[in-house]
């Protein structure tokens, strides 16, 4: 799956657009499943709170989610609608691929453990979510919501 969104300021002033998108090859009990997490109706920390600062809310769509997800040059993307690519900081002194990670100790609120990087590519145009963020920061990080 792919959760994309945007906030026209901080995230907690609300009146954000989000869209979920599952991809074609999941069943329908891994759709419903997915939907009800992902819009907050499991209840659950961190997607409940993120869940009650959208305006407008797209899905589940159902597309083909092509993924990469190579530790140091993560991407994804829906044809016609985003593209996410990251790529490793670069040491500007030596031009080597640098592994940093952002780790929260004491757990962090979506992700404990992220490796860091640019996006090479980062765009989306799908249901007044409209966007292009390249060259900025990135995380790709496994995360763990035991509720």
């Amino acid at each position: 799956m792919v959760f994309a969104a945007m906030w026209p300021k901080a995230i907690h002033q609300g009146n954000g657009k989000g869209a979920l998108f599952i991809d074609s090859a999941a069943s329908p009990e891994q759709v419903n499943a997915l939907a009800t997490i992902m819009s907050g109706q499991a209840g659950g920390m961190p997607v409940e709170a993120i869940a009650g600062t959208f305006s407008e809310f797209e899905g589940p769509v159902i597309k083909t989610i092509n993924m990469n997800t190579d530790d140091k040059h993560a991407s994804f993307s829906i044809e016609g609608i985003l593209e996410v690519e990251q790529t490793p900081l670069i040491n500007p002194i030596t031009g080597e691929e640098q592994n940093v990670h952002i780790t929260f100790p004491d757990g962090g609120f979506m992700w404990d453990d992220g490796n860091i990087g640019d996006s090479k590519a980062m765009s989306i145009n799908f249901a007044g979510i409209d966007f292009e963020h390249k060259g900025r920061f990135s995380a790709k990080a496994i995360a763990n919501w035991s509720n």
